[in-house]
């Protein structure tokens, strides 16, 4: 087959869970291939072409500024869209990756006569803090989801919970609908001994700590948990890997809220505000006693697997398609979080999510016999279940089904 990804993310400008699928993805379908399908992948960005088999081609955006400023970025997306929609001209099939992408895949689905595959990884209406970032244009990506999904042959959601919510939103033929997971290299995230990689980030080996590790925005939960930090035990060391705000505003806030926390704890906080290396990164999770994902949406949650890699215990929200991934009283922890019209908490008990966070820290950072025992488990459920080839696996009996599917019509 000749394969067309379409994507946002790719390296080196990965910031989200879709750039690290699209990442392994297509460096696991170039090795299970062996040569007998091409792979040309167009992304945003500045990306130099890669050597062959891989095709890879960024789209850059527009030199002119869009006059209507509220909407820049979207109309930006867009502009790269249409570019990318010139720039193939023969595939076998399309695969696009979050909405970024959905328009290009619209358009060369018609323009090549190919079938189109689509992988969720997140969907536009339950994020509706999404507001605050892209504006009235919010209303424009959710159209652009629910157009693509409506014209995709097949789906692939990340996890059950997703494939429930695609649903019950949108009128998708279930036949269309196949969940694969996502997964993690244990090569690359596996138990790391590097105290002099924690010295560095001024984290301090001798003293337990808890790690958190995500971009600022609400979806991550990151201010629920900071609320929660003034209430765990005496003694924990809090570390938080918190960048990429999705907007100016809610970095004031983060700051004021880590702020008001110091005041009221003697628990040392500290906050890495810009990107931590991903050699880093496995030390900074074998290190900690515990990871936390305050996530208040997650479709799959790459990133407790990450922890989970490095034999490190998870507590976790109990949403999306988090308890898909963490065992509950196996591997970590998992809290209720109940959001409401707003998709982020309820109003009248402003802090008991926080509470509850706070509750299911202290209860695993009491027992060090414990969590050496869950980040067993969870060692062993990631070698288990959520190795990259057989998620590429997986993805190529989809792509083979419905290019069957589309050359019979």
């Amino acid at each position: 087959m000749n394969i067309l990804l379409l994507t946002n993310e790719y390296p080196p400008n990965i910031y989200g869970g879709a750039g690290v699928h699209v990442d392994h993805l297509s460096r696991e379908l170039l090795r299970i291939d062996q040569g007998q399908h091409r792979l040309q992948i167009l992304c945003f960005g500045e990306q130099s072409p890669a050597a062959p088999p891989a095709e890879v081609s960024a789209v850059a955006g527009p030199n002119a500024m869009f006059r209507d400023l509220r909407h820049a970025s979207f109309l930006e997306t867009l502009y790269r869209n249409v570019v990318m929609t010139g720039m193939i001209g023969e595939a076998d099939l399309i695969h696009c990756h979050t909405w970024y992408t959905y328009l290009a895949g619209c358009l060369l689905k018609q323009v090549l006569d190919a079938p189109l595959v689509v992988t969720l990884h997140s969907l536009e209406p339950h994020r509706p803090w999404k507001k605050e970032q892209l504006g009235s244009a919010y209303h424009a990506t959710s159209w652009l989801e629910k157009t693509a999904l409506l014209n995709a042959d097949g789906i692939i959601a990340v996890s059950k919970a997703m494939r429930h919510d695609a649903l019950s939103l949108y009128a998708i033929d279930p036949q269309r609908l196949r969940i694969i997971y996502n997964g993690i290299d244990p090569h690359r995230y596996t138990v790391v001994e590097r105290p002099d990689i924690l010295a560095r980030y001024g984290i301090d080996p001798s003293r337990p700590y808890v790690l958190f590790v995500g971009r600022i925005t609400r979806q991550k939960g990151i201010l629920h948990l900071v609320n929660a930090l003034p209430l765990l035990d005496e003694g924990v060391q809090v570390v938080l890997c918190a960048g990429a705000p999705d907007t100016e505003d809610i970095r004031r806030e983060m700051h004021a809220r880590v702020e008001e926390a110091r005041q009221k704890t003697t628990n040392p906080i500290l906050w890495i505000s810009k990107m931590v290396p991903e050699e880093a990164l496995a030390a900074l999770y074998s290190h900690a006693a515990l990871f936390v994902c305050p996530s208040v949406y997650e479709p799959f949650g790459i990133i407790n697997l990450e922890a989970m890699a490095c034999a490190t215990p998870v507590v976790a929200a109990a949403v999306g398609g988090i308890p898909e991934v963490v065992v509950d009283g196996e591997t970590g922890l998992l809290v209720p979080f109940e959001p409401v019209g707003n998709g982020l908490s309820d109003p009248l008990q402003p802090d008991k999510y926080a509470r509850d966070l706070a509750g299911a820290i202290n209860t695993l950072m009491r027992d060090p016999q414990r969590r050496r025992h869950m980040g067993a488990a969870a060692r062993r459920r990631v070698e288990a279940h959520f190795g990259w080839n057989r998620i590429a696996e997986q993805t190529v009996h989809v792509y083979e089904e419905v290019v069957r599917q589309h050359i019979r019509k």
